[in-house]
């Protein structure tokens, strides 16, 4: 058999045994339920008749083959980087003046958020947009995540992500592209920008964290909208980060259950789909079920919930390395050069204040506030987001 080179980029399916299906079926029919104490609705996590009510809609309604073929639609491939695979959607636009563009999700997402963005993005004037706004697309799984996964060795954080994705548009022969991303796939875009600014257009992003740097006169000077996008910060600080705190220290522990059970790797990732998306009752008010599912799928089929919770435990490790004497409670970010836009969407996990974002990003050059929508913006929000990124990158055509 010859031998894959480390430059090689390979076609890729998804082909998952029918035997790994099964196995999931068998394991949901033989799910041990917790108690509940009554009338606590999410405040203490998911509810029991909720997932029970997803579990059942899994096991009976719930098509993975379907989707995989959905998902086999897209041009997929994998290549190696510093030893590591790395799984990635390459669309390439039939428009000459496309902008090359990567795509990066962060957890608890996947390449499966940017289902709805793929089409628009790449062929504008079949989905009522302009030919001149055509992007060549790169959509990569983190390494650690999905079919990305799992990673071999320690080291993967953002920064080295960043790195990996600068050899990636490299390898594909894209000279100069832009980058664009929400959660982990934000700090990513940002530090590409940083590491490879010379092929860097500019990067969108539409999850951005701002913290006060705890000078007095900064705070006196917010409006009140400001001070309730900090009041959010803190009760998410306070009430929100126990699953960034696990995974940011002890994600191995924590992967035991997750890689066994799938009722509670879909209750882990599911919570996220309910808090921080623009819905009330339940997170189908905001995303697609089966989407959610299909999402939740590539952690579980891929057995990438360890590997995937290391990329909290890296970054820390990184800041704390980089910042260990630092008295600020926010970290001073490295300046950036690169033209950068950001799209606020108000049920995100923590809205920016802007001029706090400014003050650590002085290369901001477009800011746009949306009415609905949260973290998942690709999913929730397609086509404000499409807009938004075309409208950014249209500067640079």
């Amino acid at each position: 058999m010859k031998p894959v080179s480390d430059s090689e980029i390979r076609p890729f399916r998804i082909e998952i045994p029918q035997a790994d299906l099964n196995d999931l079926r068998d394991r949901l029919a033989r799910t041990r339920w917790p108690d509940e104490l009554p009338d606590v609705g999410w405040r203490q996590g998911v509810p029991l008749e909720y997932v029970k009510e997803l579990v059942e809609y899994w096991q009976s309604s719930y098509e993975w083959r379907r989707h995989e073929t959905r998902l086999n639609e897209l041009p997929q491939f994998t290549t190696t980087i510093e030893d590591t695979n790395v799984h990635f959607v390459h669309v390439r636009s039939r428009e000459p003046g496309a902008i090359p563009l990567i795509i990066t999700h962060g957890w608890p997402g996947s390449f499966v958020e940017f289902l709805k963005v793929i089409g628009p993005l790449t062929d504008p004037s079949a989905h009522g947009g302009e030919r001149a706004d055509a992007f060549h697309l790169v959509i990569p799984s983190i390494p650690g995540f999905g079919f990305s996964g799992p990673i071999r060795e320690v080291g993967w954080n953002t920064k080295r992500i960043a790195q990996t994705w600068a050899h990636l548009m490299k390898r594909l022969g894209y000279d100069h592209y832009g980058a664009q991303g929400g959660d982990w796939g934000s700090g990513i875009s940002r530090d590409l920008a940083l590491v490879d600014s010379e092929h860097v257009l500019g990067i969108h992003v539409n999850t951005l964290s701002a913290f006060p740097s705890g000078d007095p006169a900064e705070m006196a000077n917010l409006t009140d909208e400001e001070r309730k996008r900090l009041g959010r910060l803190e009760r998410f600080r306070k009430d929100g980060r126990g699953y960034a705190e696990i995974q940011s220290t002890r994600p191995k522990t924590l992967a035991y259950g997750l890689t066994d059970s799938p009722v509670g790797q879909l209750a882990w990732i599911v919570e996220k789909f309910k808090e921080w998306t623009d819905s009330k009752e339940r997170p189908e008010d905001a995303v697609d079920r089966d989407q959610m599912l299909t999402n939740v799928m590539v952690y579980w089929l891929t057995r990438t919930a360890s590997s995937s919770a290391r990329i909290y435990f890296e970054e820390r490790s990184r800041i704390y390395s980089e910042q260990a004497e630092s008295s600020r409670p926010w970290r001073e970010a490295e300046s950036l050069t690169v033209p950068m836009g950001v799209a606020v969407f108000p049920y995100d996990i923590t809205p920016p204040v802007r001029r706090l974002a400014e003050r650590d990003n002085k290369s901001i050059v477009h800011w746009s506030e949306f009415d609905r929508g949260g973290h998942f913006a690709a999913m929730e929000e397609p086509d404000l987001l499409i807009g938004d990124v075309r409208l950014f990158f249209h500067r640079f055509r």
